[in-house]
């Protein structure tokens, strides 16, 4: 199609990392940023696959096009419609935010692509993607989706004292951060609630949904918790750096491998970035946007970074900025290291 960057099937399927975002209503800046910080610092090709509404696509064929061409050779994008391939289209439009269900129907809409990592527009990558998908690796025969839990705590976690039906483990699963190996869903039969026989990912979507729909809040999140309640093996469950949310800090700080290794993956969900409640994660998110793609890593968005934060210590996530600070550090040093080395062995060939 005229104005979206595409290439063959072939290096896509083979080489591209595959990355999903559902964008629809005010999400356009937020899944811009998202997909700036994927771009800044993965080693291998990406390929995006966008949802989103018809009149946000031309607004991203605008923006992604003005990427300067070091950044948008690293990459491939295609832009979809919002479609639901079973059930009524109006009702899952409707469940929880505007399109979110739409994460449900990848197996069913991406039949070329064999795994993806599906993520929210509030998400920003502090490292690779590449250490993300090399989990794909780690799962065992059974496994064919990994997430990582809703909350480190029973106690405080909101599955735990809340839900009013079957969720994965003691605190259920948050499903901002997915890993899925498609080809897997797309050949698996499922236990469910609804009949005695396994169904497969598509045929269980709607029969689950009109089961549980007075029960659930959190929309698809809580259909994704149901389908694993009943199909444990199928999970693989990943710590809570890779999908490290504000609430691993803002009630004390609860998540060990972040405290270890520092945050993966940031989810800014409750509208942090947005408002003054987490002025961390706000840090994080304007100084993301902000960078001037050319720019120097260090000097652009490190530092910048680190005076922000010295204006967060009164929070209880401000508190603990190494969290923040540590993949992030790490990350710039191997950009900057492999570009030293590029540019050497470029010089030693004269």
């Amino acid at each position: 199609k005229p104005g979206e960057q595409k290439r063959s099937k072939e290096p896509s399927s083979l080489q591209c990392m595959h990355l999903a975002v559902v964008a629809c209503g005010d999400r356009l800046e937020e899944t811009l940023i998202m997909l700036k910080s994927a771009v800044l610092f993965s080693n291998r090709r990406l390929c995006f696959h966008i949802f989103s509404e018809d009149s946000l696509k031309p607004e991203f064929n605008k923006k992604l096009q003005e990427w300067p061409s070091s950044y948008t050779k690293k990459f491939e994008y295609n832009i979809y419609p919002i479609t639901f391939s079973v059930g009524n289209a109006q009702e899952w439009r409707k469940l929880f935010k505007p399109c979110a269900a739409q994460r449900l129907f990848l197996p069913v809409i991406l039949k070329d692509v064999d795994s993806l990592l599906y993520v929210d527009t509030d998400v920003l990558f502090l490292r690779p993607i590449d250490d993300i998908w090399h989990i794909l690796k780690e799962f065992n025969s059974t496994q064919l989706a990994a997430m990582a839990p809703e909350h480190e705590i029973p106690k405080i976690g909101w599955y735990s004292r809340f839900a009013r039906h079957p969720y994965y483990g003691t605190t259920g699963v948050n499903s901002g951060v997915m890993l899925m190996n498609l080809t897997r869903i797309r050949s698996t039969q499922f236990r469910n609630s609804v009949i005695q026989t396994g169904l497969t990912w598509e045929e269980m979507l709607y029969p689950l949904y009109q089961k549980y729909k007075n029960y659930i809040t959190w929309g698809d999140q809580d259909l994704l918790n149901i389908i694993f309640y009943f199909n444990p093996e199928c999970l693989y469950v990943f710590p809570c750096q890779w999908n490290y949310r504000p609430d691993h800090c803002m009630y004390g700080s609860n998540c060990k491998g972040a405290e270890e290794e520092g945050v993966s993956i940031l989810h800014g969900n409750r509208g942090v970035y947005h408002d003054d409640k987490q002025p961390t994660f706000k840090a994080l998110y304007e100084v993301i946007r902000d960078f001037p793609f050319e720019d120097n890593l260090f000097q652009s968005l490190y530092y910048p970074l680190q005076s922000k934060f010295l204006d967060t210590v009164h929070t209880l996530c401000g508190r603990i900025p190494q969290v923040f600070l540590k993949q992030i550090e790490k990350t710039m040093k191997k950009v900057y290291e492999n570009r030293v080395i590029v540019y050497l062995g470029a010089n030693h060939r004269y």
